[in-house]
């Protein structure tokens, strides 16, 4: 029997998923309507209208799908409930680049990742060399830049 791979998410990021699938079932009937309106001009075969209608009625039932499986898998983490000294899921950790320029990063779920914001995914190759880390550890990582080292200089939950 197949296993339902959980994902890991804060609070927000449920919220936004929750938001988003709640604007597209609310996008289902405009478009019901507009391949209805399409239909009554006539020929299917050569009706734009009527083809592009269809085809975002095809996009919409496959992102609400989408995001019903990623919200049926969810695992909301608040980080603020957890502690310790290693880096997990949800935690803030302040790393010092190769010209001990400080630079932070919460990891958080693929849905939520957003680097220019500073937060990454738990699942990029940062994310999976900082996971289970502790302070003064140093992490290598490749990127498609190079090779870059870090050194953890501090671990939040915040």
């Amino acid at each position: 029997m197949a296993t339902v791979e959980k994902m890991p998410m804060l609070a927000e990021g449920y919220d936004k998923l929750t938001a988003e699938l709640k604007r597209l079932k609310e996008e289902r009937p405009l478009i019901v309507d507009a391949i209805e309106e399409a239909r009554a001009h006539g020929d299917l075969s050569e009706n734009a209208e009527y083809h592009a209608a269809k085809e975002r009625q095809g996009q919409i039932e496959a992102q609400i799908a989408d995001i019903e499986d990623k919200l049926s898998r969810a695992q909301v983490i608040d980080p603020t409930t957890l502690s310790g000294d290693k880096v997990v899921f949800g935690a803030t950790v302040t790393l010092l680049d190769e010209d001990d320029k400080p630079v932070r990063y919460q990891i958080v779920g693929q849905t939520e990742a957003d680097a220019s914001a500073g937060r990454i995914s738990y699942n990029s190759p940062l994310g999976r060399a900082l996971i289970g880390r502790r302070i003064e550890d140093e992490v290598e990582v490749t990127v498609p830049s190079g090779d870059r080292y870090y050194l953890i200089s501090k671990i939040e939950f915040i």
